[in-house]
């Protein structure tokens, strides 16, 4: 392709580019111009240019008709040090993709990016094409989050009432400031709010509000309202009072999630104002809430998405970066180009014949609230993937085994040792589901079990030889993890009493199967697998197990024994309830219900839970099928009324 001007990140001789903008020519005479200037003048540059080589070639100049074809198959481009934005037309997106098409063959993928992804078409042109990875936002740790907030609040001449974004140069103001906002005397309160006017009304030298109402996707006719306010008109009186409108107005606009302003609890609007403070001025990025529609907030910035494949015409096209780490090695693109994602999206289409686009993102670090330290854990990855056939996209959460053949050889054992245990470790996950849906536990209703090969690469003599790695893949589970509810939420008491009632059943089972962490015996409830599902009335309607993970760690110590770790659903929760005695009461009374049916259920139908692993190895050792047995016997042992007692009283201390 012919450029007119100097390559893209050509620099000068301060290290400045020589250009910034330039504008890439698809049809009629492709080229690209990179001349300093606007997008206006290139494109003139570039029909001048044009016509000067047909003029030497003895043809014709362009006619109007094919300027007009050039320039409508023109893309805009803006440089930056180390990366190229295309500016797409979100009706044109077949241009943009195909300006990218263009780019690549002299631009490494990954230094290309697209503005607009505000636009619903841009990202699901990208998406639809594997590349959720070109639009989201870098992950963060819940510390970074904190950290940013922390430091984020300021002031501006007055009151410390702002967060500050510091690469837009924003200052998000809350619904919840304007109660330290009113508590001033009139002349204060006055200035405090025609700063607030003022800023809504200006922008700075990056074209950003310098002062914008949070959260950015506040309807905004709340916004409009409070531009238009005019306090130089008003008493001070009718000042309070159409300020006091605004702020209802703002109140009631915003989902139950923000209106809790705290960044400790409130795990929805740390998030979202997170997401807020880090939005950058030319922004390509995008939150992962826009990625997948109903996300939970605990998922935000926390999936690294990554290159994998498109499929055009029923046909696979795995991302040209893998293609480049394999001829250039690069360390920058070896951990972005995961042979695993390729190794996915290969046995998906091996599954599924009819996939129209797939996404998978990578989740680096435990979601739970805090993390167990010494916990080993599986690769867990997030799928989106569409049918040709289906309306919408479907998401999945895949994780590997935690013990496969890799590593224990990582262990220092023996390859058909190491085959041997990772099997017999994939039949046990299996029959612990099994037996916790026996017993009554709420799991996903599928799971699936996948495998590939690989190449083992660890310290073991078998380097290099190849070992099947394990995974199991089960639908995500839309709600909130029962540790991550907002607060404010428990200020209901019909939702309080509701989540009692379910937390309870479900810590019963909890019990019964003896969940723990298998290195630090800690328990489990209440720390991230739980997830409620909210109803139409904004109630808690379902309680669902995510995962089954350390069930049955703890087979052998009475229920009544083990009971008190379980208060802590409660006492935690203490503070935010308007009736804790009520609240603890039905916690207790669901969990005693819910170990006296599963008991009585046991007891009726005794040959279905005894005879339910007779197939299996029994061993005193350890095995899943003494295990359960263990279980059993302990069940009907209990008496329901002294476990549930043991909780009372352990809530009571």
């Amino acid at each position: 392709m012919k450029i007119l001007g100097d390559p893209i990140f050509a620099k000068d001789e301060n290290g400045r580019l020589k250009s910034r903008v330039g504008t890439i020519f698809l049809t009629v005479a492709p080229g690209l111009v990179t001349q300093n200037g606007i997008h206006a003048m290139q494109r003139q540059a570039w029909i001048d240019e044009v016509n000067r080589e047909r003029s030497a070639e003895g043809l014709l100049e362009l006619t109007d008709q094919e300027i007009e074809q050039l320039i409508a198959h023109s893309v805009d481009l803006i440089f930056f040090d180390d990366v190229v934005l295309i500016r797409p037309d979100p009706a044109r997106m077949d241009l943009a993709l195909w300006a990218d098409e263009e780019l690549q063959k002299f631009v490494s993928k990954r230094k290309i990016r697209f503005l607009n992804t505000h636009a619903k078409r841009v990202r699901d042109a990208l998406r639809a094409r594997g590349e959720n990875w070109r639009m989201a936002r870098d992950l963060r740790t819940r510390e970074e989050v904190d950290r940013q907030i922390a430091r984020g609040r300021t002031a501006i001449r007055h009151e410390p009432i702002y967060f500050y974004n510091g690469n837009t140069g924003t200052r998000y103001v809350t619904v919840g400031t304007y109660t330290q906002v009113k508590g001033l005397d009139d002349a204060a309160f006055r200035t405090q709010i025609e700063e607030i006017v003022s800023g809504l009304n200006s922008r700075n030298r990056l074209g950003s509000p310098d002062i914008d109402l949070f959260p950015p996707s506040l309807d905004p006719a709340v916004r409009t309202s409070f531009k238009e306010l005019k306090p130089a008109a008003l008493s001070d009186a009718q000042l309070r009072e159409a300020v006091d409108r605004i702020e209802l107005a703002w109140r009631m606009a915003l989902p139950p999630g923000l209106r809790d302003e705290d960044p400790v609890s409130n795990l929805v609007w740390r998030a979202e104002m997170g997401e807020a403070l880090s939005r950058k001025a030319n922004e390509t990025e995008v939150g992962d809430h826009e990625l997948i529609q109903g996300i939970s907030p605990e998922f935000y910035r926390q999936i690294e998405w990554l290159p994998g494949g498109r499929v055009e015409k029923g046909q696979l096209l795995f991302d040209p970066l893998y293609d480049e780490y394999q001829r250039t090695r690069d360390p920058e693109l070896a951990d972005l180009c995961d042979l695993r994602v390729r190794s996915i999206i290969f046995n998906l289409m091996r599954l599924f014949g009819s996939i129209d686009y797939v996404n998978v993102g990578r989740i680096p670090r435990s979601l739970l609230r805090k993390p167990i330290a010494g916990v080993r854990r599986g690769s867990v990855y997030i799928v989106q993937y569409k049918e040709v056939s289906e309306p919408l996209s479907r998401v999945f959460i895949l994780r590997f085994q935690k013990w496969g053949i890799a590593e224990h050889l990582d262990e220092g054992k023996d390859l058909l040792t190491a085959i041997l245990e990772a099997n017999d470790y994939a039949d046990y996950i299996m029959d612990r589901r099994l037996a916790c849906r026996q017993l009554g536990m709420n799991l996903p209703r599928n799971v699936g079990f996948g495998q590939f090969t690989e190449k083992y690469t660890g310290q073991n003599q078998y380097f290099g030889t190849t070992v099947r790695a394990y995974y199991y893949v089960r639908q995500y589970v839309p709600g909130i993890a029962s540790d991550k509810i907002p607060v404010d939420r428990f200020h209901n008491p019909a939702f309080a009493l509701k989540f009692a009632e379910l937390m309870g059943e479900a810590a019963a089972l909890d019990l019964v199967v003896g969940r723990r962490t298998t290195e630090t015996n800690e328990p489990i409830f209440d720390r991230n697998y739980e997830v409620l599902q909210i109803g139409p009335k904004g109630l808690p309607v379902r309680l669902v197990v995510t995962d089954h993970a350390g069930s049955f760690v703890d087979y052998s110590t009475p229920l009544e024994q083990g009971v008190a770790p379980y208060a802590e659903v409660v006492r935690r929760r203490e503070r935010f309830v308007t009736d804790y005695g009520e609240f603890a009461k039905t916690y207790v009374a669901a969990f005693e219900r819910r170990i006296a049916a599963v008991q009585a259920a046991y007891r009726e139908r005794r040959a279905a839970f005894d005879d339910l692993f007779a197939g299996r190895p029994y061993d005193q050792a350890g095995s899943g099928a003494y295990r359960w047995s263990c279980v059993l016997k302990r069940l009907d042992a209990c008496d329901p009324k002294v476990v549930a007692t043991a909780l009372k009283l352990a809530i009571q201390a």
